[in-house]
């Protein structure tokens, strides 16, 4: 049998490092749970970025991926498939609004968005040509196209990509003034994560959403929500943006509308946005194919039961109340995050993010770090109770052994 060793050698000797893996090499998963080459068992929490939402191998959506597997996987968007409208239909319901676009990774659909936004301010609201400007955030993270990285605050998802596409605006996370001054005539859209999940689970302050919404309502400009890691029942809620009531005019949706079994994504809209593309002007040979609109189409009945958000909901109060008793001690500098998600500051003097994420792999629990000491915790809404909790003891336990 090859070996975690060879398998990770062999890897990292053949593969470009654009990531830096904890080494670990995992065989099979099932729930919340993976198995890796040598039979070890973890607990998975980080649920691939928040693409496994329901679980590894959630029987519904395995079986509807299986049953179109043995029909028909793709067609181009060339013709019709019978798996197409009741994706196109169940998704606009979902979300609320008459129209969707589909694409396959989440950066494409952020590109969406802005092609969209910016066709909409030359066609809909009037903007001169080539003259349109999108607002974005600080500390954003919204893929890595040439475009996204343009507007990147990341030194890492920025530098040495140049030359930079031009017509964006960065401003402060949370700060509404901040987007209400860096307004103007050809404004066409803002675009912002309503909790910034790369950035380290920042949640913005009561009221952003709404007040960015105003703003955009007040301004004839677009607000553009970029779900990807907060949608889909991750925060408790279908959309973080329902955690104050606020509508976006366009949804941007990935991760767990594939299941964790394809990629799927898409944004949403109403027809005066979306109908603004015509045929020939965007498009993606896999997007929308009969496979990923079948395993869509799962994710859409399972959410629309409503039951994921709401275990959400009830798991991500145990975790907050238990991750709140921990701030101030044990190394443990600030807890953020809203329903089953959670950035965990560790004090950097104890040890860094790398440093306890490999400690927790070592106890049998999968995290990642990011921003250098911040842990994140995402995992699998399908967890027990007596495993988060458990998750969580092995993080104060790690914390303590660093720092003592």
């Amino acid at each position: 049998m090859t070996t975690t060793a060879e398998l990770i050698e062999l890897s990292e000797r053949r593969s470009a490092h654009n990531y830096h893996p904890l080494p670990i090499v995992i065989h099979e998963a099932q729930g919340a749970w993976v198995v890796d080459v040598e039979g070890k068992r973890y607990l998975d929490c980080l649920s691939g970025y928040s693409s496994l939402n329901f679980g590894h191998g959630n029987p519904k959506i395995i079986e509807a991926a299986r049953e179109q597997l043995g029909r028909l996987t793709l067609t181009s968007r060339a013709f019709f498939h019978d798996q197409f409208a009741a994706f196109a239909a169940g998704l606009a319901g979902l979300t609320g609004k008459d129209m969707v676009l589909p694409m396959n990774t989440g950066a494409e659909a952020v590109e969406t968005a802005i092609k969209v936004a910016r066709k909409w301010g030359y066609q809909v609201k009037g903007v001169p040509r080539d003259q349109a400007n999108i607002i974005v955030m600080e500390d954003n993270f919204h893929g890595r196209t040439t475009t996204i990285v343009s507007f990147s605050t990341d030194p890492d998802a920025h530098d040495d990509f140049g030359p930079y596409t031009p017509g964006f605006r960065i401003v402060k996370y949370g700060s509404a003034e901040a987007v209400r001054e860096a307004l103007d005539a050809n404004t066409v859209a803002v675009m912002v994560e309503p909790i910034q999940g790369e950035a380290g689970v920042l949640v913005p302050p009561d009221g952003y959403l709404r007040q960015i919404r105003e703003i955009c309502t007040e301004n004839n400009v677009l607000m553009i929500a970029d779900e990807i890691q907060s949608g889909l029942g991750r925060t408790g809620d279908t959309f973080a943006c329902d955690h104050e009531g606020v509508v976006p005019d366009v949804y941007v949706l990935g991760k767990a509308l594939g299941g964790g079994v394809v990629p799927v994504s898409a944004i949403a809209a109403d027809e005066n946005v979306l109908g603004v593309i015509k045929p020939g002007q965007h498009g993606s040979t896999f997007g929308g194919n009969p496979l990923a609109c079948a395993v869509a189409n799962a994710v859409i009945e399972i959410l629309n039961t409503g039951e994921y958000q709401a275990r959400a909901r009830e798991l991500g109060g145990v975790l907050h109340e238990r991750l709140r008793g921990l701030t101030g001690q044990n190394g443990v500098v600030a807890v953020r995050g809203r329903g089953l998600w959670a950035g965990v500051d560790i004090d950097p003097s104890i040890a860094t993010g790398r440093e306890v994420s490999e400690a927790l792999m070592r106890r049998g629990v999968l995290a990642k770090d990011t921003h250098g000491s911040t842990i994140r915790l995402a995992p699998p809404i399908v967890i027990s109770e007596e495993d988060l909790l458990w998750a969580v003891d092995q993080l104060v336990d790690v914390v303590g052994e660093l720092g003592g």
